[in-house]
């Protein structure tokens, strides 16, 4: 495994010596948005996190090596070349490690790489899970099963709106994930800071959830936890605004049989058009505000950690 880990000097470093580090995806950059946005959200997040007091590694795959945090130059290619670079989850890992090739890593296959380097803590924008219309596609995503495999805690805007809510929710309680809502006693729907949906646990402090990190792994209970953290109230698209627009875009994706790892961009790319760019800028301020939580919950995991 050593073999295939390539952890940046500064990152290394940090682990060595007990600081805070926190794991970036590069899926966001590649295909979560357009360039140049996607590559100055990406240096813009690094910075939330140095400023947190933690170290940055944003994880990605560059020619078969699992590489835990990118240059400048490494961002920069990413973010130009996004769309050409293959979306990898779990599963295609060791094809594409063997095969040498490229790789933007999900939130599954980020939290697997994190969890062999030793991060356990991760900011994202929002995590997969359950689709709509699971009961006949069975279209679920890795990002829940490898919340049962992998020791990080990943700090979430809560599931993505275009998954059924409800039945994600079911599902990682199946799997025996604790889903925590941080400040908040409603998961979060991306762009929007309620769905409805209520959640089990809340913490209203990165101490609170660094505290329920080490009690897990502690005893034992192997696999990560999700903190479900609201977008920013001036950011956000209210549910009753934003609802309608998705309904169309996956009636539209369905239309034109779009399914797998297509549809997520497919979704996101519809709902920017519509919206005018509005939910490409809610999208950016949740990725952001995951970041600053997601350096305060490393920097008081770190505090007590062997």
């Amino acid at each position: 495994m050593q073999s295939d880990l390539e952890i940046r000097e500064e990152v290394r470093a940090a682990l060595a010596g007990g600081q805070p580090v926190v794991a970036l995806e590069s899926t966001i950059i590649a295909h979560g948005m357009p360039y140049p946005q996607n590559v100055e959200t990406a240096r813009r997040v690094e910075a939330i996190v140095r400023e947190g007091g933690a170290v940055p590694a944003t994880i990605a795959i560059l020619g078969g090596k699992l590489k835990v945090g990118l240059s400048d130059s490494e961002l920069d290619q990413f973010g130009e070349n996004g769309q050409a670079i293959r979306k990898v989850s779990t599963r295609d890992l060791p094809y594409v490690v063997a095969r040498r090739e490229h790789g933007a890593t999900t939130v599954a296959s980020t939290m697997r790489i994190a969890a062999m380097a030793g991060i356990a803590t991760f900011a994202t924008g929002g995590i997969g899970g359950v689709h709509r219309g699971a009961e006949r596609s069975f279209d679920i995503s890795a990002d829940m099963t490898e919340f049962a495999e992998s020791n990080v805690a990943v700090v979430t805007a809560g599931a993505k709106a275009i998954l059924d809510l409800a039945l994600t929710l079911e599902t990682l309680e199946t799997l025996g994930v604790p889903v925590i809502g941080f400040g908040t006693d409603e998961l979060p729907a991306f762009y929007s800071r309620h769905s409805g949906h209520a959640v089990p646990l809340r913490c209203d402090s990165a101490d609170q959830v660094a505290a329920v990190m080490r009690a897990k792994w502690r005893m034992g209970l192997k696999g990560g936890v999700v903190v479900a953290n609201p977008i920013p109230a001036e950011a956000e698209i209210p549910a009753q605004e934003i609802s309608p627009v998705i309904e169309v875009a996956v009636r539209k994706a369905a239309q034109q049989n779009i399914q797998g790892k297509n549809i997520t961009p497919f979704l996101l790319a519809e709902i920017a058009s519509v919206t005018e760019g509005r939910s490409l800028a809610a999208n950016i301020a949740l990725v952001e505000n995951n970041a600053r939580l997601a350096a305060a919950i490393a920097s008081a995991f770190a505090k007590d950690r062997p």
